[in-house]
């Protein structure tokens, strides 16, 4: 009974400490120094007197200490961005490798970051493990920015006394992960580009250029030709219902990405369309098996159980497809079955990567195995972005050429019959 008292006392002694810590407030400060030159610097404390304190104990002469500022637009700041996370890995495993103590890395890597938000973030989880939490325990206040991927990696490698070793690991991961899913925005870039530029160039030109011929041609009173009124029809709908199609486009848009957030089967369909697509099928089709093979030798390698690990797998394909063949996947595994059997019963991992899958987990490198097949096709997704944004330039020429040039031929077809009849 005595010891169940002293750890529920030293449970309210801990949350009074941390919530202690989170009151603190951050004061930017001017001092002079020994020699009697400026110097300035930021620091959190209670309250003013206890900056200037500290100044002095450090043998400066504190001039001006002031709260600071909240930023004008907003106090948080701008978004923190994966790609913030990943560096920010990459920085703290560096320096926790380096031997320097992780309290003092989150201190230094926090006054470096010039995003507001970000920095407080990295501010208040380092005041969390100075007031006994652990660094999974601090990065959970945060579960947008750092998953619950990220932190079960981090769980492992504290419990197993790796954590060093483990931060290297998520950050190589971080790195990559975030790598393919620029090469996945710019391939989808591409097309989306060519459809705003054929839609706008179709706007001005229906718009502004095809009224001025239409006013020429019923001043001349001629007969026009069939793809000369179907262009004109366009532009008289146009120009009288242009907030129409304007509205029923951006509706189109809005309404796939608000029923894919609120509908599972929504979703689910998109994603089928899209992996079928005749080349983006292929690409997004590759990223969602580099991702999982990264994703699931990271945790593996970390010392994540296997069944609990594809738990976070399953969010990390980037496919709502996918996803669901590693839940169910995961289910196999919980009764018994191999990790190949499994993938090959999903009908959606090729012939190589269910054989090197087998090869792993009979010679026991199973981690080795993923790196491989994720390294292959991360760079298969590598080179065919790069291809698809070679076959795209020209085809952008084309269908701005047959559409523009189509335009054309059709209003300049009466004044060719007009001048053949003269």
């Amino acid at each position: 009974m005595a010891t169940a008292n002293a750890i529920a006392k030293n449970a309210r002694e801990l949350g009074a400490q941390r919530a202690e810590v989170s009151r603190l407030t951050l004061y930017d400060w001017v001092a002079l120094d020994k020699r009697g030159k400026v110097m300035k610097g930021e620091m959190p404390a209670k309250n003013a007197s206890l900056v200037k304190a500290e100044l002095r104990r450090q043998g400066m002469n504190p001039q001006t200490v002031r709260e600071k500022a909240k930023p004008l637009f907003g106090a948080t700041g701008k978004t923190v961005k994966p790609g913030d996370v990943a560096v920010f890995s990459r920085q703290i495993a560096t320096m926790m490798a380096s031997g320097v103590p992780m309290v003092q890395s989150f201190e230094i890597i926090a006054g470096g970051q010039r995003n507001v938000r970000f920095k407080n973030m990295l501010l208040d989880v380092k005041q969390g493990i100075e007031g006994g939490a652990s660094l999974h325990e601090a990065l959970g206040k945060y579960p947008v920015q750092f998953d619950e991927l990220y932190r079960n990696l981090v769980r492992a490698g504290e419990s197993a006394g790796v954590l060093d070793t483990v931060l290297d690991t998520v950050a190589t991961y971080k790195e990559r992960t975030e790598s393919i899913k620029k090469k996945i925005k710019k391939a989808l870039f591409y097309p989306a580009m060519v459809l705003a530029v054929v839609f706008l160039v179709t706007m001005i030109m229906l718009l502004f250029v095809v009224p001025v011929f239409a006013q020429t041609f019923k001043d001349a009173g001629a007969e026009l030709p069939a793809p000369t009124q179907f262009v004109l029809s366009a532009s008289n709908f146009m120009v009288h219902y242009w907030w129409i199609v304007i509205g029923i486009v951006f509706g189109s848009i809005s309404g796939i990405i608000a029923g894919k957030k609120r509908s599972l089967k929504f979703a689910h369909f998109l994603d089928r369309v899209s992996l079928r697509m005749p080349v983006m099928g292929n690409i997004l089709r590759q990223s969602a098996i580099a991702r999982f093979a990264r994703t699931l030798g990271v945790t593996f390698r970390a010392g994540v159980p296997l069944v609990e690990a594809l738990d976070a797998v399953a969010g990390a394909t980037g496919s709502v497809t996918y996803g669901d063949a590693v839940k169910r996947m995961r289910d196999d595994i919980a009764v018994g079955h191999q990790l190949q059997l499994a993938m090959k019963q999903t009908g959606l991992f090729p012939n190589m990567v269910v054989q090197m899958t087998a090869i792993g987990e009979e010679s026991g490198a199973l981690d080795n195995m993923l790196f491989k097949v994720a390294e292959f096709y991360e760079e298969e997704v590598n080179t065919a972005v790069d291809t698809l944004s070679t076959l795209l330039e020209p085809l952008i020429m084309v269908v701005l050429g047959v559409l523009v040039g189509g335009m054309v031929v059709s209003l300049y077809l009466p004044i060719f019959k007009l001048a053949g009849t003269v």
